[in-house]
């Protein structure tokens, strides 16, 4: 690209500002960099810009002078504590931005930080990137977004360079509502794959031996769930769990053989002992002939 061109590239492109530059930060930021937006970071480790200033970022002074520098600041932080312990002393800059937060959090402080944003002039987004940093920006990437409507239509065509935009409505506490419910998914799965490993190795199975099969079980509960149904969701909606083909009996044994298997080799039974008490409990409430889906049931209400 010559100079002629990056300058053109530039005048057409909005300036951001990212700040936080973990590894997701980092990412975030070179993709937008890459599509030509004037780009101003802030990290407290400085020298985790320098690639970023090396490739055309500017590294702003202080926080005050990285949100100053663009209409929209991404932020992408450990928790939304570490927002105010940045932009605390940098409130008078924030009237006129937007700020996307794009930090882990829980759906209550999501929306107590919208509130604070607004009461300082600012319009805020939530988000959750589904995605590990190396595929941000690519074509399988994602990001939730919620907030304002209009907000998120305004900053639409930048966003999506991180990610297809999934928006899901004005509460702010939505995106990360469902962003902790996939990782629910996520960190559940990875907790059993790694149970089930430590299984399988005191019979002497290595690891590269388990993990190719345990994997393809894993890969396959999603054509499971949905063999035979348009919606997998839908019966639940509607308080059904016809136990046509599986019954809480039949998985709660199996809840119990799981656990007995890892009492007995020594292994941590704590994520068995879950398991087997959702079971337990549908049993105890007369549910024992229904879908194993009724577990829902003590997991909404565990009281």
């Amino acid at each position: 690209m010559n100079e002629q061109r990056k300058h053109t590239t530039h005048r057409r492109c909005s300036a951001v500002t990212v700040i936080g530059l973990g590894p997701m930060g980092r990412a975030m930021a070179r993709t937008l960099l890459a599509a030509g937006h004037p780009l101003t970071v802030w990290n407290r480790t400085a020298g985790r810009a320098d690639e970023l200033v090396a490739a055309g970022a500017t590294f702003a002074a202080t926080p005050g002078e990285a949100v100053g520098a663009s209409d929209l600041v991404i932020l992408s932080l450990t928790d939304y504590r570490a927002m105010y312990d940045i932009l605390g002393a940098a409130t008078a800059s924030l009237a006129g931005r937007t700020l996307v937060n794009l930090s882990s959090d829980t759906p209550d402080r999501t929306r107590e930080a919208a509130t604070w944003a607004a009461g300082h002039g600012a319009a805020f987004l939530s988000g959750g990137v589904m995605v590990p940093a190396p595929m941000v920006g690519t074509a399988a990437a994602h990001v939730y977004y919620s907030g304002p409507e209009g907000v998120m239509e305004g900053h639409r065509g930048v966003l999506a360079l991180l990610g297809t935009p999934r928006y899901l409505g004005g509460d702010p506490g939505l995106a990360q509502m469902m962003y902790q419910a996939q990782l629910a998914v996520f960190l559940s799965t990875l907790s059993g794959l790694m149970h089930a490993t430590a299984m399988l190795g005191t019979a002497g199975m290595k690891a590269r031996e388990a993990l190719p099969e345990l994997l393809a079980s894993a890969d396959s509960i999603g054509d499971i769930l949905r063999a035979g149904e348009e919606n997998p969701g839908a019966a639940l909606d509607a308080g059904e769990h016809p136990g046509d083909l599986s019954t809480v009996i039949m998985m709660g044994a199996t809840a119990d053989h799981i656990v007995e298997t890892s009492t007995s080799l020594g292994l941590d039974p704590t994520l068995a002992l879950a398991v087997q008490g959702h079971y337990r409990r549908a049993i105890d409430h007369g549910h024992g002939g229904d879908n194993w889906t009724r577990i829902i049931d003590s997991i909404r209400e565990p009281r």
